[in-house]
């Protein structure tokens, strides 16, 4: 253990000495260590990287105001994450590095999944994103702070694209011709679920903003899912993103970078499975209204995903990590093959949203 995280440890109480501190998970974002006492405690610490979250005061408060709304409406202590203070009382520590330092207490017999095993296993994941929305379903939306100011403002990212396209900074334009011109093709639909909010059809509400099946910690034992973790990206939006974020990133046949586009196209079995879990448990909180436009949120988030991807690779591949210099095309092009097949079941996955809100089968 370096001294620096002995110097971040000792400005907590754990209720014992630290006997261990390795590396955990597979995280991008964050930096995240395990840590354990000689009283057989175990604790998360986490370094916030202010790169990608500038303002982390603000995000700790969002952090300290939505999990202790959240506990008091729960009877299992694994079901919310619980942030440890300092020894002065505050929720981080800043070091003299202007770190920014986090610890929770470490969630016992859970296990956490990559991918959906299982259409069951998926299903359970809808139950617990559909439970954060009834958990939050009455918070002050307006006291949170953007963490990633228009995280998913698809418009705005439309906007971006149009901007790094005039530039083609990486002269790649001419390599992405059909892709350019599919995103163009779709640019009136970027602002559908947007205008909906501001026609008062549906409003903003607490979103996580980052709905995969490895941000829910389940029971090692019976595989209930019990807590959503990696809320740094909660903050206002549109419950059916959260739904869409889902679907677009477990829904999908095939692998994110996928060459063979021919295997990408979303899973219909999947799509029923979520919606069950997800609808199901946050029907008496969304409105119907808000949960009938789960299919465009699915397609919209696609579509969002997409063209970040084709704006990065335009820009030289400046924001997503790669593995190859077409790594971002690739991924692109796996987008929009799902958006456009999305776009041909739309009819099918909005029987799917209405069989399950009204309990009748497929």
């Amino acid at each position: 253990m370096d001294q620096n995280i002995r110097n971040i440890l000792s400005q907590y109480d754990l209720g014992g000495s630290v006997t261990t501190c390795e590396a955990y998970g597979n995280g991008h974002i964050n930096w995240t260590y395990d840590i354990k006492t000689d009283n057989g405690k175990r604790y998360i610490l986490q370094r916030i990287n202010t790169y990608v979250f500038r303002d982390p005061v603000g995000l700790m408060r969002n952090t300290v105001l939505l999990t202790d709304f959240m506990r008091k409406k729960v009877d299992d202590p694994r079901k919310v994450l619980q942030l440890i203070p300092t020894k002065s009382g505050e929720f981080y520590f800043v070091n003299e590095k202007d770190e920014y330092w986090r610890i929770f207490v470490f969630v016992e017999n859970c296990i956490c999944y990559d991918k959906a095993e299982s259409l069951e296993l998926f299903r359970e994941s809808g139950r617990a994103f559909g439970n954060f929305q009834n958990l939050l379903a009455d918070f002050p939306v307006d006291s949170l702070i953007e963490t990633i100011p228009d995280f998913h403002n698809t418009p705005e990212r439309y906007r971006a694209f149009e901007e790094a396209l005039a530039a083609d900074t990486a002269k790649r334009a001419g390599t992405a011709k059909a892709e350019i011109g599919y995103v163009l093709s779709q640019k009136q639909f970027a602002s559908f679920l947007l205008d909906k909010v501001k026609d008062g059809v549906i409003p903003l509400r607490v979103t996580h903003n980052d709905t995969k099946i490895n941000n829910v910690l389940f029971d090692k034992d019976t595989n209930e899912a019990l807590c959503i973790v990696d809320l740094d990206t909660t903050m206002p939006g549109i419950a059916a993103m959260d739904f869409g974020d889902c679907i677009r990133y477990a829904g999908n046949n095939a692998a994110e970078d996928e060459k063979d586009l021919n295997k990408v196209f979303l899973r219909m079995d999947l799509f029923r499975a979520f919606a069950e879990g997800f609808c199901t448990s946050c029907k008496e909180s969304l409105s119907r209204e808000e949960l009938l436009l789960c299919p465009e949120a699915s397609k919209m988030i696609t579509l969002e995903t997409g063209v970040r991807f084709l704006a990065d690779y335009l820009q030289g591949d400046v924001y997503f990590h790669i593995a190859y210099p077409e790594h971002n095309l690739d991924r692109a092009r796996v987008q929009f093959r799902l958006a456009a097949d999305m776009d041909d079941k739309m009819e099918a996955m909005r029987d799917v949203i209405i069989s399950v809100l009204d309990n009748k089968d497929a």
